[in-house]
């Protein structure tokens, strides 16, 4: 087990594999890691021969100060995790200085529409910072291929026009969702909720099927209705956003059409404590 706190090192380190050109999977974490996090790991060590994954909070994707303190910072935790899936993996986990020098700030990115909705619109500036934290790291790790959840699927669509826009010669690969016994999509941040907060938040993916169910034979009008009504019976819940979209365009679906792809997506606060899901309708 290596671990890196210095581009300067990781890149010297990474510079043999590269010249020869071994396949290096690439997974970019905030660290407090958890199974869906390690499920990255393995399926990125099924396919390339050299694996990497980076830990670090990235202050310039938060738009709330307060979320930005109180994200988890695990990372002796997060090591013994990564050690339990394997020896072999190379850890980057550096330091703000190290990323950013003196300028901690985001650059401007246009993602063709995809970061106005959804997160875009409740999260401003959200995806400048993802866009310039996921560039940096693939300009200093240059992987072949990089792994990233679906739960985050908004993110995972903007990244993919990240590599295209600026040609970046790698492959993002999308993973399944991981989820808690009672359904509950895997999350960092699940570690901020109470027992009894972590089990009645099954409400959010039990929310989501049932919202499939209703799109075979219902509106996306409809739908949002009923998942507006169902959260407003669970005063415990404060429901954000749910929107049905074209999963390439990300754009709200108006009248369904037979030819393409939706996908369900919701924020929900529990506590203060902000969740996100999303399921496919198809």
């Amino acid at each position: 087990m290596l671990i890196f706190n210095k581009q300067t090192d990781l890149k010297a380190y990474l510079a043999s594999f590269l010249a020869s050109n071994t396949s290096i999977g690439f997974v970019p974490t905030m660290g407090a890691l958890h199974e869906g996090h390690l499920s990255l790991l393995r399926k990125s060590l099924q396919e390339n021969k050299m694996v990497v994954m980076s830990i670090f909070v990235n202050p310039t994707q938060f738009n709330n100060t307060e979320d930005l303190e109180k994200y988890p910072r695990t990372l002796d935790r997060d090591i013994e995790k990564v050690i339990s899936v394997s020896n072999n993996i190379v850890i980057y986990a550096p330091s703000v200085e190290d990323i950013y020098t003196e300028n901690i700030i985001a650059q401007s990115f246009h993602f063709d529409g995809l970061e106005h909705q959804m997160e875009g619109k409740h999260r401003p500036g959200h995806f400048n910072g993802v866009g310039t934290i996921v560039k940096r790291l693939f300009e200093i790790v240059q992987p072949s291929k990089a792994y990233f959840g679906e739960k985050d699927f908004q993110q995972l669509q903007i990244i993919k026009k990240l590599v295209q826009k600026y040609k970046i010669p790698l492959k993002i690969v999308g993973c399944p969702i991981h989820r808690e016994k009672n359904g509950l999509a895997m999350s960092s941040r699940n570690e901020r909720l109470s027992a009894s907060e972590r089990e009645e938040s099954a409400l959010i993916f039990k929310t989501l099927k049932n919202a499939k169910k209703m799109f075979g034979t219902k509106t996306a009008n409809e739908v949002s209705n009923f998942v507006k009504k169902t959260f407003e019976n669970h005063p415990q819940f404060s429901l954000e956003y749910f929107q049905i979209a074209d999963e390439t365009t990300l754009k709200p679906c108006i009248r369904k059409s037979k030819n393409k792809k939706y996908r369900a997506f919701i924020a929900v606060f529990v506590n203060n404590i902000r969740l996100i899901d999303t399921i496919s309708l198809n």
